[in-house]
């Protein structure tokens, strides 16, 4: 099973600013509006949401979060605690 983030905006570059930030590097995009990544450990997507939430106020992104197939979550302010909590309590290692 895989963890995936998606990652939205309706103008161009936010999300590329934000994900050059966050991974202190230039980072090329095939879509400035849309970025997908999968990752194997599911613990790894804390540190992305939490940068996320954290700047939300810079950046135009919505955030969304897929656990299980075919099911997404919109990371908010308001449910951002609940889900790295579940984070740690579903996958503990």
């Amino acid at each position: 099973m895989h963890t995936i983030i998606n990652l939205y905006s309706t103008e161009k570059g936010e999300i590329q600013r934000f994900l050059n930030k966050f991974y202190a590097k230039e980072v090329e995009l095939d879509n400035d509006l849309k970025w997908e990544h999968i990752f194997d450990n599911p613990i790894e997507v804390a540190d992305i949401i939490g940068t996320f939430i954290d700047n939300n106020d810079k950046y135009k992104i919505n955030m969304w979060l897929s656990l299980d197939e075919g099911t997404f979550i919109n990371v908010t302010q308001n449910n951002v605690d609940y889900l790295i909590k579940y984070l740690y309590e579903r996958f503990p290692y």
